[in-house]
């Protein structure tokens, strides 16, 4: 069984009353539950399962199943955090297009969206809900009780440091997809001032200060229980900051992108021989190369977001063996497919490619003419609910217990190739072309598909080929100056069956019409969208 710790559900209510997100400023209620914060925080028992609660706000929609959710104005099924984030990162690229109509979704899958998506609304404030999470938790343990031993005080600064990088990773997406988002921390008022917006480049240098900060008191790289974060998750989001560092304050720090993601190479974690097996239910088990993963219990973690979301929206009764082949016999709802220059990626005709990573495509219909139907399109299969020796997780049914890598080796390897490509300087390209070959060995099992050179086009092409569906394609596109614009375009960019021209201002989503509403002295929206 995987999820947080044994006991998510115990503090919900504590941390509730505490945290409540809300556009009604009604953040000065009493708690109805009758355990208060004094006695949760009292002992180290009860201040760890509050930290699972802030890691909690990643998989979990709410605090009574699948039908609750933290979040107001969006449908509790589509409140969760994945779910989101993924709709935000894919149906806008040339890796994924949903062929349904719900709020949200035609404007993502063709670049057209407004100040007023759901979908975008619904991300912006979930990832504010797991940082007001997470403040409440730092509020929480500013004080070390009196009892706590030499254990458990060092227990309570690893738990600090880990909840401070939630917020960094949050904050990291803010400014990655939000550029200028309202800012606050755990010595913010609540409820009384409205919080300040933000800039950029600012947002910028407070996340690598952070990460920098609690690099020492996080637990060793490979030490930490599983689905918690290590000095190795450190390292990895920095590196992945630093890729990124150009697009975020035009400045770039491809140097130290290469320094952090060899730390993370160099800090024990190695490749899954089988590439397949990072992305089956039982993926918790003797993984050495995630490096922590947003954690899924298809009996104790039930939602209609995350790797459910994942499973089922990608096939219907009709793909391959059915939906009981990939472990959802339940489920199947006929959503996501790729668009056509995904698969090719591996080759014309992507079936006859040694590379294993294609064979978890289906189909033969490339060309997707209709965006409402299913049929049209390559199906992707990389997420199932299947264990690795083809049995189904306990109960399986709709609901999901694939783990979602937040961050895995591979990544780095790619990292570390692109910065020194991009000139950045401590590493070289015979290194670079050896982390590259490491990958394609495993996915041809061989040595056939080893390359002798690289440059920033095939890298591109590469983290496509080992990342699809792990959320990375827009910021990819963004950083390689290709999402907007009309130098590359692909089926149904700006809305047409060829693809179309997109305007720059697409590069960021809206800051949310409602947030600028509850707070229009403080935050600016973002150029193009209007006031």
């Amino acid at each position: 069984m995987k999820h947080y710790f044994q006991k998510i559900h115990i503090i919900w209510a504590v941390v509730l009353g505490m945290t409540l997100f809300s556009c009604s400023k009604k953040l000065d209620r009493t708690p109805i539950n009758t355990t208060s914060d004094a006695d949760v925080y009292s002992t180290i028992g009860g201040t760890k399962e509050a930290l699972a609660k802030v890691y909690g706000a990643f998989a979990l929609t709410g605090s009574t199943g699948s039908g609750s959710s933290d979040l107001a104005g969006i449908d509790a099924g589509t409140s969760d955090f994945l779910r989101l984030y993924w709709n935000a990162q894919e149906l806008p690229t040339d890796e994924a297009l949903c062929a349904w109509g719900d709020p949200g979704i035609p404007d993502l899958n063709e670049i057209s969206w407004t100040s007023s998506n759901t979908l975008l609304n619904g991300l912006y404030n979930r990832c504010i809900y797991q940082i007001t999470v997470a403040n409440a938790f730092l509020r929480a343990t500013a004080t070390t009780p009196s009892t706590f031993s030499e254990a458990d005080q060092e227990d309570l600064k690893h738990f600090r440091a880990e909840s401070r990088f939630i917020r960094a990773y949050q904050y990291w997406v803010l400014m990655d997809l939000f550029g200028n988002p309202p800012f606050t921390d755990e010595n913010s008022t609540i409820g009384k001032v409205a919080p300040q917006q933000i800039k950029r480049a600012d947002l910028f240098n407070y996340v690598e200060s952070e990460l920098k900060a609690i690099e020492p008191d996080l637990v060793a790289p490979g030490q930490n229980e599983y689905g918690r974060a290590d000095q190795a998750a450190d390292w990895a989001l920095l590196a992945r900051l630093y890729l990124n560092a150009e697009v975020y304050t035009g400045t770039d720090h491809y140097t130290d992108a290469i320094t952090y993601s060899e730390k993370v190479i160099n800090s024990g974690y190695s490749l899954d021989k089988n590439y397949n097996y990072l992305f089956l239910a039982d993926n918790n088990l003797n993984n050495p190369e995630t490096i922590l993963s947003i954690n899924y219990d298809g009996n104790k973690t039930q939602n209609y977001g995350g790797t459910t979301f994942l499973v089922n929206a990608c096939i219907d009764g009709s793909t391959g063996a059915g939906p009981t082949s990939y472990g959802v016999p339940s489920g199947g709802w006929g959503g996501i497919r790729a668009r056509s220059p995904f698969p090719k990626l591996f080759g014309d005709d992507y079936t006859t490619s040694k590379d294993k990573r294609a064979a978890l495509l289906l189909g033969t219909d490339y060309d997707i003419t209709n965006t409402t139907t299913f049929a049209q399109g390559i199906k992707v299969i990389k997420f199932r609910n299947t264990n690795s020796d083809g049995t189904l997780p306990a109960n399986a049914g709709t609901y999901v217990s694939t783990d979602f890598p937040l961050f895995r080796l591979a990544e780095q390897y790619l990292i570390y190739a692109e910065a020194v490509l991009r000139g950045g300087t401590g590493g070289d390209k015979t290194t670079a072309i050896s982390y590259i070959n490491l990958l394609r060995e495993r996915a041809y099992g061989d040595a056939s598909g080893d390359v002798t050179n690289i440059d920033l086009n095939f890298i591109l092409d590469e983290r496509a080929r080992e990342l699809y569906y792990e959320a990375f394609r827009r910021t990819d596109l963004i950083r390689f100056g290709k999402f907007t614009g009309s130098s590359y375009v692909w089926p149904w960019k700006g809305g047409l069956k060829d693809g179309t021209s997109v305007a720059d201002k697409y590069n960021l989503f809206p800051i949310p019409a409602s947030d600028l509403s509850a707070n229009p002295e403080n935050l600016t929206q973002n150029p193009g969208y209007g006031s």
